[in-house]
């Protein structure tokens, strides 16, 4: 197990159930994949130079072991073959599926998850190797993870002969990173586990009452058209009539008020002021300036100024 690993501090509930597993289950880092396959990860379960076996979970819920080899590992053709070589060894019960790169030849071929399918960009970086195992939550299944990964890395295998010269380590142990994996195409479409039926209920309540809400706006815009066309002229007549009310009321006055302003000292003007014989009520002949007034009549009473003039 690595450094990393040795001084995390152990996850206490790392299963899906909610059960405390027997083994020493390890928080996940940053680097590695949320997902691979149709399995999400979990917790590290354990990490050497040539992969990571992480603690996973598929849609039903149901607890494995995924075996997913490092950058390093991945990109040497040997070390693939020694993984693919281990997992078509054991037992068709144990293994459940597997993919990434050189994982679909021989005798448990059939368990190959194919990304074929998957939409990637012209040239992307084949996937890591990986394999889905079963889990018992025994300590068996943690010293098969480390044999497997032991066997990639060549650090299981016995010595041939005493060795003499300098010390010898693959090209690639220092890249013990997570291998290629890819996130592509987006995995909540089938997350059927993550969705209850009151988040849909609400959902659909929602969406129900806001076409309810749209439809009964729509129906009070139709019900109430605003006015127009034959209200238009009778608006525009009572205002017409109400402009020359209020234009001729200025001449009027201004005809009434002209006696007093001008006074005269012949006499005349309480002649003028005065009524007409034959008449019942003084008139007064409208300006010709004035519009709209060319019947105005108006009945004009004698002020005490005018009498006093």
């Amino acid at each position: 197990m690595s450094d990393d690993q040795s001084s995390a501090t152990p996850v206490p509930d790392s299963t899906p159930g909610g059960a405390q597993p027997s083994v020493d289950a390890f928080p996940l880092l940053p680097t590695d994949p949320p997902r691979i396959g149709d399995w999400w990860l979990d917790a590290r379960l354990v990490a050497r130079p040539s992969g990571v076996a992480f603690l996973a979970h598929g849609s039903d819920e149901s607890a494995v072991m995924l075996v997913l080899l490092s950058q390093g590992a991945a990109g040497d053709a040997a070390a693939r073959d020694r993984l693919a070589g281990e997992v078509n060894r054991m037992s068709a019960d144990t293994v459940i599926a597997r993919g990434g790169q050189g994982q679909d030849d021989g005798r448990l071929a059939g368990l190959f998850h194919s990304t074929a399918a998957d939409p990637v960009e012209p040239g992307a970086a084949p996937l890591a190797p990986w394999t889905v195992l079963a889990w018992d939550d025994s300590t068996n299944a943690l010293a098969e993870a480390d044999r497997i990964l032991r066997s990639v890395d060549l650090s299981g295998s016995p010595e041939l002969g005493r060795p003499t010269g300098p010390s010898f380590s693959l090209p690639w142990i220092g890249r013990s990173q997570p291998g290629n994996w890819r996130s592509r195409p987006l995995s909540w479409p089938d997350r059927h586990d993550r969705t209850g039926w009151v988040p849909m209920a609400v959902s659909w309540l929602l969406m129900l009452l806001a076409a309810t809400t749209a439809v009964l706006i729509a129906a009070l815009i139709f019900q109430n058209p605003p006015s127009g066309g034959g209200g238009g002229g009778g608006e525009s007549s009572q205002s017409s009539s109400a402009s020359g009310s209020s234009s001729a009321s200025p001449s009027e006055s201004s005809g009434s008020a002209s006696p007093s302003s001008s006074p005269s000292g012949s006499g005349s003007e309480s002649g003028s002021a005065s009524p007409s014989a034959g008449e019942g009520s003084p008139t007064k002949t409208p300006s010709m300036n004035a519009p709209g007034q060319g019947n105005a009549s108006s009945t004009q009473t004698a002020t005490p100024q005018q009498s006093r003039l």
